[in-house]
């Protein structure tokens, strides 16, 4: 959208790869100039085995800075799921859910669809359809969506805070840092101020 765009002075250029190892990932970015990189992933539940899995993922960020300096990481987290990130871009979505297949309610308010079960919306033919359905305005609003929810636990929630290295999150849901690594390509790019 940002490339698409006439209005917007500078273009991005994305280097995307599913990786499990942000260690790994790390080591194959040649990166002589600061580089910034963005690590997305869920905070899926309190449950220990999904605590441990993010604990890890924290402390790989960590090592990063060991194995090259020049890579900036940060970390974008959804809590529970990036279903989370997708509402946001049309409303607020402010309550907290008991389990992740609940985001199909606001799926389905959201971009006016029915579907009975999460797993529906996340088929190929289908997120794609909701991806189409969302405009630059839509993401500017899902970033400030974002800032809100934020706003509302570091009000409410200081009990459910948590704080691991440098990464600060919040262990209810709804909470996520996606909105500010979007919020950050979107300032570079001079598409907000």
């Amino acid at each position: 959208m940002i490339n698409n765009s006439g209005e917007i002075p500078f273009k991005v250029n994305f280097d995307i790869k599913i990786n499990k190892s942000i260690v790994s990932r790390a080591k194959s970015i040649s990166a002589i100039y600061s580089t910034k990189a963005f690590h997305i992933c869920d905070y899926e539940s309190n449950e220990e085995v999904h605590r441990l899995q993010f604990e890890r993922v924290l402390e790989e960020l960590k090592t990063v800075r060991k194995i090259n300096k020049k890579i900036n990481y940060k970390l974008g987290y959804s809590n529970f799921a990036f279903d989370l990130w997708i509402i946001l871009h049309k409303i607020q979505q402010k309550g907290s859910f008991i389990h992740r297949r609940q985001y199909v309610r606001g799926i389905n308010r959201a971009f006016n669809e029915n579907f009975q079960f999460i797993d529906d919306y996340k088929e190929e033919k289908n997120f794609k359809r909701i991806l189409s359905k969302i405009t630059l305005e839509d993401v500017i609003s899902a970033v400030n969506n974002g800032k809100e929810i934020r706003k509302m636990n570091e009000e409410n929630y200081q009990c459910n805070y948590r704080k691991y290295g440098q990464f600060e999150y919040y262990t209810e849901n709804p909470d996520m840092t996606i909105n500010e690594c979007v919020e950050q390509i979107l300032k570079e790019c001079k598409a907000i101020e």
